[in-house]
């Protein structure tokens, strides 16, 4: 099942770029670009790197604070909507969030939602490290559950809660950001929508 999923993100990623709008709303049940913005309160600073830009909509939302925003995508397709999303206005590059084509220190806040396995690789932690100023922070927005009343019955059968996942997502992401030199907490936002858990993760200073 994994593997299927994989290859059907790689598709929806690339050849079918152009359907990830409406695949995302459709899981999301519309509410995917509302639930990015919530990472907003959690940036510092005013030099952003988002890692997996997808479509842009996040690009948007920081340029529109007068931001100075950067982000980086492997996929080229993605490019082509992010720029048609964002008017041309966003900077974007193409590359891997494994090798940062970026000086040291050179962001306050790096961004990722919904990121893919990679935000969890060690090559991936170490640039992520070596491009935050001491002090800066990392901010992944992994998981959503959308309020409804399919999974309120899912949770009581199953007598779990969301802040069981949260426990859940804090250990997947507390071992390998540790390693990489951050300090982490995991925060649990109950939003109109759904239940949102994002990670915080500070670059320890030096």
């Amino acid at each position: 099942m994994r593997t299927i999923l994989r290859i059907f993100f790689h598709f929806l990623y690339h050849q079918l770029a152009f359907a990830y709008d409406l695949v995302a709303a459709v899981v999301s049940f519309g509410h995917w670009k509302n639930w990015i913005s919530e990472v907003i309160p959690f940036v510092t600073g005013t030099q952003i790197l988002e890692l997996g830009h997808g479509p842009g909509h996040l690009q948007r939302i920081l340029l529109s604070r007068n931001l100075f925003a950067i982000a980086i995508d492997e996929s080229t397709q993605m490019g082509t909507l992010a720029k048609h999303n964002t008017r041309n206005s966003a900077r974007l590059t193409r590359g891997l969030a494994q090798h940062l084509p970026f000086a040291n220190t050179s962001f306050d806040t790096i961004i990722a939602t919904f990121p893919a396995e990679y935000i969890t690789d060690p090559h991936t932690l170490s640039e992520v490290t070596r491009c935050l100023h001491n002090g800066g922070r990392f901010i992944v927005l992994p998981v959503a559950m959308p309020r409804n009343r399919f999974l309120s019955w899912l949770f009581k059968i199953t007598k779990q809660a969301p802040s069981e996942a949260l426990e859940i997502v804090h250990k997947q992401f507390e071992e390998p950001f540790e390693q990489a030199d951050f300090k982490t907490e995991s925060h649990l936002l109950d939003v109109k929508s759904g239940t949102l858990i994002v990670v915080v993760a500070k670059k320890k200073e030096k």
